[in-house]
């Protein structure tokens, strides 16, 4: 039984993968109207459909939206009952259906051409009402769904939801959406830290231990206890010179009986690693990644030193 579950579910997987495959010959001139009608539309783009077809609908309509082309969700039933008042005579209509022959959207669609709202098809029938209607068609067929009685929407669903990615890619580097304009949609999420948080947001609530050059070792133990990260800057005229670190204090003991006589710049690491208060976190940690250390010191323009940012403060914002 094991085995015939695993057979099935690598059969399924295979079916699916075909079918997106198949679509790629769907890629057409309609395909390209279709972008570019969204791209010259003045409103939105009004994404409906029914049963399956609408689960997909709601999932274009948030990438769409996450990614700079403002889309609404209108379900086709609802539609005929009141909610075709969503429709702006500026938006444009995007309809999901496999069969393209509901009775729900045959009634709305007449109601669309009477409003004058182009109307792009998704559909898996390009013989169906709604491909005949469309000004637009974006064939989504398939030969046979991976559910074995070849009824449950399975490969149909799955290639409308990549025919969906397919248009809002296409609008994205139509528009030349950004990974900054994708920061202002997304401020909430780590997808969203990774593209706005920047050092200096982190750094600004840590401590700034510094000593100089001719400092004794007791007092860099004593900066380092102190401030509490596990390191101090040795600073010449607001210049890091270089950094001492915990790390280097317990090496320090292990070759020295004694350390009286030794200075901070005896046992200091030369031009350490440092990164501009303005740079994004996310780079931060990955420096600190490369160099496989923990902290960073923080510099402005003018290459002073202004702060400390630590692999915990990026951890504990959410940024890894």
């Amino acid at each position: 039984m094991n085995d015939k579950i695993k057979e099935l579910a690598i059969e399924v997987l295979q079916m699916e993968a075909d079918s997106l495959l198949h679509l790629k010959q769907f890629i057409n001139d309609d395909f390209v109207k279709s972008v570019e009608l969204i791209m010259q539309a003045k409103g939105r783009v009004v994404v409906t459909g029914i049963g399956k077809s609408a689960i997909i609908a709601q999932k274009i309509v948030a990438t769409f939206n996450s990614t700079g082309t403002p889309a609404v969700f209108m379900h086709a039933a609802d539609a005929i009952h009141g909610d075709l008042g969503i429709i702006q005579p500026d938006d444009v209509v995007l309809c999901l259906s496999k069969s393209g022959n509901t009775p729900e959207i045959s009634v709305l669609v007449p109601f669309l051409k009477m409003s004058q709202n182009k109307l792009i098809a998704m559909v898996g029938n390009t013989n169906s009402f709604l491909a005949g209607e469309a000004d637009f068609v974006l064939d989504c067929s398939v030969e046979k769904e991976a559910c074995p009685n070849n009824l449950a929407p399975t490969c149909s669903s799955t290639a409308q939801l990549a025919m969906g990615d397919a248009l809002a890619s296409c609008l994205i580097e139509r528009r030349g959406f950004s990974s900054k304009d994708f920061a202002k949609f997304h401020p909430g999420g780590i997808l969203g830290k990774r593209l706005y948080v920047k050092v200096n947001d982190l750094s600004k609530f840590n401590e700034l231990p510094q000593i100089k050059e001719s400092d004794s070792i007791k007092t860099a133990i004593l900066e380092i206890s102190g401030k509490c990260l596990g390191v101090t800057a040795v600073v010449e005229n607001d210049k890091i010179v270089g950094a001492i670190t915990d790390g280097d204090l317990r090496r320090m003991l292990e070759r020295n009986e004694t350390y009286d006589h030794l200075l901070a710049k005896d046992i200091m690491t030369r031009n350490p690693k440092t990164i501009h208060f303005n740079a994004l976190a996310i780079e931060a940690l990955e420096l600190m990644k490369k160099k496989n250390i923990t902290n960073l010191f923080v510099v402005n323009n003018q290459e002073q030193y202004i702060g400390v940012i630590h692999l915990h403060d990026i951890i504990k914002e959410g940024i890894f």
